[in-house]
């Protein structure tokens, strides 16, 4: 009977890109409103200057988070590449410090020799690349799929304080996009610990804390420069 269990490494790619693009989303484009709001700009131009994060902020994460996943996975198809002209020209040496790995890990001199020999036979490439390089398929760099799920998600939690903020009332503002801003960080904390099977209250009061001294930063900042 095959034994089936679910773990959450697949997704620590697309979690973090994901976690990363709507928390900055929120931060961000809440802090600047913040800091508007505090300059005392009127609410016409509190909307526009919002728009204009979210879409300027969706294109920057998309774009840094494309070149820096795009480094990384140059980088591993480089030592992918080292390592296949290795096999090619000393397999035997390779087949060596394969089962010096596995002898390092806890197997027994002979019974390492076997397994190294038993895998290089089957894929020698894939075998080095993973517990020789620490590479596999299921975590490898994938810059459009990082590029995708920052932007989205940027545009998802920049939309948030915005939509706040044209729903808030006319008399108060700027303490409805504050409170809703930081309701929406505490749910993405609790979401991502969820997803992740991680601490969730740790995972809301860290997100919380860093939100809230981003917006307090940027309020001072906008006191003193009125608009």
């Amino acid at each position: 009977m095959r034994h089936a269990e679910r773990h959450r490494s697949g997704v620590v790619g697309w979690l973090r890109a994901a976690v990363l693009g709507a928390n900055d989303g929120i931060v961000s484009t809440a802090s600047l409103l913040v800091g508007i709001a505090a300059s005392g700009a009127d609410r016409q131009g509190l909307v526009v200057a919002g728009v204009a994060a979210l879409v300027a902020g969706a294109a920057a994460m998309a774009a840094g988070e494309y070149v820096s996943v795009a480094s990384q996975a140059d980088t591993e198809r480089a030592d992918l590449e080292r390592e296949r002209g290795e096999l090619a020209a000393d397999p035997a040496a390779e087949q060596g410090e394969l089962a010096a790995i596995y002898v390092g890990r806890g197997l027994a001199p002979d019974l390492a020799v076997q397994v190294a020999r038993q895998l290089m036979a089957h894929d020698g490439l894939a075998a080095h690349a993973r517990d020789e390089l620490g590479l596999s398929d299921q975590l490898a760099a994938r810059p459009m799929q990082a590029a995708l799920a920052s932007a989205a998600s940027f545009a998802a939690g920049a939309g948030w304080p915005l939509l706040v903020l044209v729903l808030a009332p006319r008399a108060s503002p700027t303490a409805w996009l504050i409170g809703g801003s930081l309701v929406g960080l505490a749910v993405l904390g609790v979401l991502a610990a969820h997803i992740g099977r991680a601490a969730r209250v740790r995972s809301a009061m860290r997100i919380l804390g860093w939100g809230a001294a981003a917006m307090a930063l940027t309020a001072a900042a906008g006191a003193l420069f009125p608009a």
